[in-house]
């Protein structure tokens, strides 16, 4: 708490690099909002900047490690059913617990990403839109809310998770999109090759 929004930068890289934080980060974040509520902002930069590079950091482990470190940890059990929500859903299942408050799993989504060869670039842009609103939003309700931003995240938990459920609609629908513009990208170029262009 003392090194303020830096402290809030180191947190949030350990975090989304797999230390277990529960609630840290968003806790965290809050309690500087609420203290110094012109550092709302910096301080939500800092934890965008620090989860950033604690997932880039996982993400490059995770390349690295290949196919067997991925096995690892999805062979049966839950880390099975999140592979295939990964091979299902793709992108959204990192996009949720990165956007959601509630600490849902996001270690499995993250291996699955670096090893199913999903881009880089891509990737940290899913994470980058879903820290954005989360951290910002929250930056946003403390200081509009100061010392009531829990109680009132608490008894509007239906219109939060509706947000939530929504954001991830619209992503779903446009990460489709993407697949099949390359779907028919790739298509094209494989007709153009046959026909000798």
């Amino acid at each position: 708490m003392s090194w303020g929004p830096p402290g809030l930068l180191v947190l949030a890289a350990l975090d989304s690099a797999g230390v277990p934080i529960v609630g840290g980060v968003d806790a965290l974040l809050i309690a500087i909002a609420l203290i110094s509520p012109e550092q709302a902002y910096l301080a939500a930069a800092c934890a965008l900047v620090g989860s950033l590079m604690g997932c880039l950091a996982l993400f490059t482990i995770a390349r690295k490690g290949g196919h067997a470190l991925l096995a690892k940890y999805t062979e049966s059990g839950r880390g099975r059913q999140l592979r295939h929500w990964f091979e299902r859903y793709g992108l959204v299942t990192v996009f949720v617990p990165a956007l959601s408050p509630l600490p849902l799993p996001m270690k499995i989504p993250v291996f699955c990403a670096a090893v199913l060869e999903v881009r880089t670039a891509t990737f940290l842009a899913v994470v980058l839109l879903a820290r954005v609103i989360r951290y910002f939003g929250l930056a946003f309700l403390a200081q509009r809310y100061g010392q009531d931003t829990i109680p009132f995240l608490k008894a509007h938990w239906k219109e939060v998770l509706g947000v939530v459920l929504g954001l991830c609609a619209v992503t779903i629908l446009l990460l489709r999109t993407i697949d099949r513009k390359k779907g028919r990208g790739a298509a094209a170029g494989d007709e153009r090759s046959e026909s000798g262009i």
